[in-house]
Order: C-alpha cells, then sequence, then structure tokens
C-alpha cells in the first residue's frame, strides 16, 4: 500500500511538472501551479524542474526491492 502510494504520487510529481514546464514555454499556465510563478520566473523553472526530478527518484525508490538488493551487495562482498 505504501510503495503504492508513493509511486502514484511520484507519478504525479512528475507528470505536473513536465506538463507545467512544457505549457510554459508556450505562455500556459496551469491553474493549479500558478502559485509557483508569484517569486519569479527564474523561481517557477527552477520549481518545475525540481518537482520532475522529485518525482522520478519517488518512483524509483518506492519501486525498489531493497531486501534484493541487500542480498546482492552482501553476496557480492
Amino acid at each position: 500500500m505504501k510503495k503504492t502510494f508513493f509511486t502514484v504520487l511520484g507519478f504525479f510529481l512528475f507528470l505536473s511538472g513536465m506538463s507545467a514546464l512544457v505549457l510554459s514555454l508556450v505562455g500556459v499556465k496551469l491553474a493549479y501551479l500558478t502559485f509557483i510563478d508569484l517569486p519569479g520566473p527564474l523561481f517557477g523553472f527552477v520549481a518545475r524542474v525540481v518537482m520532475i526530478f522529485t518525482g522520478i527518484i519517488m518512483v524509483v525508490l518506492s519501486r525498489t526491492d531493497w531486501d534484493k538488493e541487500r542480498q546482492l551487495s552482501d553476496s557480492g562482498q
């Protein structure tokens, strides 16, 4: 359940950040992310990029089988 939640949340962050970044290139803004551009356009761009990378990291970490990784690292030593 916890893995699924973080996978969906990470995917949503990635998808929202990517669509907001692509749409901002043509001057369109997503209504629920308009507050990001209030401090300035550079902050908005950095926030969108951080959303994208955070989403990717969350999906990768939530889908990793840590027990299997631990066994592989122990057997390699």
